[in-house]
Formats: C-alpha cells, sequence, structure tokens
C-alpha cells in the first residue's frame, strides 16, 4: 500500500501497511531529527485511520499539556467545545479510553490510529506521563486488536532510551519502530520533480552538500533558480530560513545544548574524523561519561558518524560529522555578521579555494552515505563487505615516515579490497603526476602495513568521470559517477 504524495520511504510504508493488515495490536515508535518528515510521514500514510492527535508542546508546563490534550479530545469528537482539562495524566488517558470506546468511535470496524507526535516534550518533569502511557497500553491498548499507536519524537535518544530499549513498563511492546533518515539523492530528485523544481544532478549534489535530505529544508525552494541562487536564498539573505536555524535546531532536540554544539564545533574542524579521547582532549573534559551519552545521542539524532578504522578495534572508533546543514552553517552562515543582508555572499566565494576545500569533503561525506549505490555500481551489491576508513605507516628504507589515509575502503569477502578515492570536480577529473604519485603510495602503504594477499583495485568515485590518460590507464580499475549515486 503505497501513498502517492509520500516520496520514497520504501520501507516505512511497507512497515506501516503491515500494522494495517495485522490482526493484533499495533504499537510503532518513530523517530529522527527534526524537520526529517516523521509527522508527514504517519499523517498521510494513516489519514482517515486518524481518530486522536495530539502534539507536544516544546517547553510547557504539565497543566499546558494537560490543557492541550483537552483541546486534541475535543477536536477529535467534533462536538463542538472542549472536554474539561484532566486532573493528570492518568485521568487523560481514561478520557482517551471512554472516548475510543465510544458508540461514535465503534462503529468504524477498522484498524484505528491514536497518534502521539513529539511524544518527549509531553513527558514534562514529575508528570508521571510515561508510568501513565505504560499503563494505558499493558492494562487496555495491548488488549485492542483494532489499535495502532503511534508514538513520534524528534529526541531520538529520549525515544529509544524511553520507548525502544525501554527497561521499564514498556520493555518489549513495541512491534514497530522506524528510524527516519534523511531523503537520499534520489528521493531528493524525486522530491524536488514533485514540486516542478527542475535541476541537473550536479546542481542538485550542490544543494544537498548544504542542506541534505532534509525534507523540510527542500521545501523552501523555488522553481526557477539555481542551485547557487538558492542556497544565497535560503542560507545568507537576511531573512533566509536557514540563516538562523541552526540554534533552533539544537535547542529543540537537546537539554543543554551549548554541550552538543560544542561537540558539533569540534568535528566540523577535523575532517578526518577523532576518537572519542581526541574529543574529550579537545573540550578539556578528563570525564568520558557524559560525552559518551552524547555522543551516542548526536549518532542516533544522525548528527554524526562513528565508524571502526580497518583492522582497528571498537574503542578505536573515529567520529564524523555527518550533517550536511551543520558542517555548512559552521563553515560558511555562521561566518556572517548579524547585520549583513547576505547579498552577494555566496555568489562572490563560487571559485574560492576555501569553497573548493569544503565542496571536496561535503561530497566525499555523501559518498559514504550512498555506499550501497557505489556498491551496486560496482556491481558487488550482493557481496559480502564491510567498510570503513583507514590509516597506516611504516618506516621507509631512509627512516623516513611514510604513510596513507583512506576514506572508504570496501573489504569483500570475495578476496577483494576496493581503494576508494572521491573527487568533486565540475568536469571530468583529471590524475596528474603528483596525484598519480599519492594513489601509489596509498596502495602500497595499505599492502606493507596489513600484509594483505587480497586483490586490491583502486575505484574513483567522481561527479564526471576521470580523463582517460596514462595515469588513469596505469592506476584505476573501477570508476563511480554521479548518476550511480542516484
Amino acid at each position: 500500500m503505497k501513498k502517492k504524495r509520500i516520496i520514497g520511504r520504501e520501507y516505512e510504508q511497507d512497515t506501516l501497511s503491515d500494522a494495517i493488515k495485522s490482526r493484533e495490536p499495533e504499537f510503532i515508535a518513530v523517530y529522527g531529527r527534526r524537520r526529517v518528515g516523521k509527522t508527514f510521514l504517519i499523517k498521510e500514510f494513516f489519514k482517515e485511520l486518524i481518530v486522536f492527535e495530539i502534539t507536544g508542546i516544546h517547553k510547557a508546563s504539565m497543566n499546558d499539556q494537560l490543557e492541550n490534550f483537552a483541546i486534541s479530545l475535543g477536536r477529535a469528537a467534533g462536538v463542538g467545545f472542549k472536554p474539561q482539562r484532566p486532573l493528570s495524566w492518568f485521568d487523560a488517558f481514561q478520557q482517551l479510553i471512554r472516548f475510543y470506546e465510544s458508540p461514535f468511535i465503534n462503529k468504524k470496524k477498522r484498524k484505528k490510529v491514536i497518534f502521539f507526535d513529539e511524544l518527549p516534550w509531553l513527558n514534562t518533569p514529575r508528570s508521571k506521563f510515561l508510568s501513565a502511557l505504560e499503563h494505558f497500553w499493558n492494562s487496555w491498548g495491548a488488549n485492542r486488536d483494532d489499535l495502532i499507536l503511534v508514538v513520534c519524537g524528534s529526541a531520538a535518544s529520549w525515544m529509544i532510551q524511553n520507548i525502544v530499549t525501554s527497561k521499564g513498563g514498556l520493555h518489549n511492546r513495541l512491534t514497530k519502530q522506524i528510524r527516519l533518515l534523511p531523503f537520499t539523492l534520489s528521493e531528493t530528485e524525486l522530491f524536488l520533480k514533485s514540486r516542478n523544481v527542475k535541476l541537473s544532478r550536479f546542481q542538485i549534489i550542490d544543494l544537498y552538500m548544504t542542506m541534505g535530505g532534509i525534507p523540510h529544508y527542500l521545501k523552501q525552494i523555488e522553481p526557477g533558480l539555481s542551485s547557487s541562487q538558492i542556497i544565497e536564498d535560503i542560507c545568507f539573505l537576511s531573512g533566509g530560513f536557514l540563516r538562523h536555524e541552526f540554534n533552533k535546531l539544537y535547542s529543540s532536540l537537546f537539554d543543554k545544548s551549548r554541550q552538543y554544539v560544542n561537540i558539533i564545533k569540534i568535528l566540523a574542524k577535523k575532517r578526518k574524523g577523532l576518537t572519542r579521547n581526541e574529543i574529550l582532549e579537545s573540550l578539556g573534559v578528563s570525564s568520558g561519561g557524559t560525552i559518551s551519552a552524547r555522543l551516542q545521542e548526536l549518532e542516533e539524532s544522525g548528527f554524526i558518524q562513528s565508524r571502526i578504522p580497518f583492522g582497528k578495534k571498537s574503542n578505536e572508533a573515529l567520529y564524523w560529522l555527518t550533517d550536511e546543514y551543520s558542517l555548512f552553517y559552521i563553515d560558511w552562515i555562521s561566518k556572517l555578521k548579524n547585520n549583513d543582508s547576505g547579498k552577494g555572499y555566496w555568489q562572490a566565494r563560487l571559485n574560492s579555494p576555501k569553497k573548493r576545500a569544503w565542496a571536496g569533503y561535503a561530497f566525499e561525506r555523501i559518498c559514504i552515505k550512498h555506499t550501497d549505490k557505489i556498491k551496486e555500481a560496482l556491481g558487488i551489491l550482493n557481496v559480502e563487505t564491510s567498510e570503513a576508513p583507514w590509516q597506516g605507516r611504516y618506516l621507509g628504507d631512509d627512516k623516513s615516515s611514510i604513510g596513507a589515509q583512506i576514506d572508504l575502503l570496501i573489504d569483500r569477502k570475495d578476496q577483494t579490497i576496493n581503494i576508494c578515492e572521491m573527487k568533486f570536480s565540475e568536469s571530468e577529473f583529471v590524475i596528474d603526476k603528483k596525484y598519480a604519485n599519492s594513489l601509489r603510495q596509498k596502495v602500497n602503504v595499505l599492502k606493507k602495513v596489513t600484509g594483505t594477499k587480497k586483490n586490491i583495485l583502486l575505484t574513483m568515485i567522481t561527479t564526471f568521470g576521470v580523463k582517460d590518460n596514462n595515469y588513469y590507464k596505469e592506476l584505476v580499475q573501477n570508476t563511480v559517477v554521479l548518476d550511480d549515486l542516484f
């Protein structure tokens, strides 16, 4: 069961469709970062099946949240008046049960959806909301085979700790869970086309590097403009939607958001990733317990990513900033003064060395996110693989240190390793003598340090391919281009 207005989200739609077909009560948790499209997905997919919905209010008191509940229940009942505000959340859930069991609702012989949006915001201090929710499901909801209870939240870490991996009354109660991620490149292309925004794939990559695949950000794009015009309008003009989004984004997701922002800013400076201990050192913090929790929360929310380098142990994992908008904000938007109109700012920097360096790194991160597409282009989608960064160093015959760093290494079970080199270019990429020497060194260092006997294939991932010169013929075995990432 696919909905025409929902772009992509194939797996998620299949999951929700299974819930409708189920003959059992369903309890579904949906989580993902702010603006990623969680609410739209649930409302659009279930639409006429939703009999009650409530959205938590950010930083509101318990009384305000209960007032919000009464208003929501009155709207669902359609009786033209607001029920009396419940005295507690236990009272609120009893009101909801009476409403659900009323003849008005029960005459609908089908699955019915109760939807709690921004659930973490409803759980105000000392409100006992979570206890009331647990009691509601365990004593009543779990016995209603016509019920689909959907709980949704942008604070991914709270959702995971309190709902998905709950150790309390909701332990093992979920029947389904969805972690909603940003659009892929192909989904972004489909979304823009659905809004009559016609851009080349190169310009879509240009936009993706600045705002990622966040549907609400992409909705701000107006048809008829180039990618550079769109970026300037949305990111740099004083009234641009993304010019002041950064602080709102983190403060809405995390208490004490400054701690999280500090980690993000440190990772933005260190493009090759940092270990947990290196992050602690950069923060000037000795104890790692709190920071470990912060890193986990940022990773679950989709802002950062950890990967264990090839041949290393789990405690040697490297952390990267992977949220495109956060990186773009720190590198570019944050440099604007408050009174700067932003007009012409981006256009004047399109050919600057800083812009080229930023684009190269941002493109690498996008390629790594689309590793499955790279594997598909290489014809190894069904081959068991592990993907990781790698770096190594050894002493040469003259006692000089010889090292290499590989951002994406695909280690395959068919006795093959792909060394992936990712290069962003506005035309065919050219391998010159200096870069050819660098490529040879990467292969040699990998063989020397790891002692691998596997076949090593040098793979170039570029926007428009690689110029067919002598260096290309000598060194490159595979090429992947922009279209493959879509």
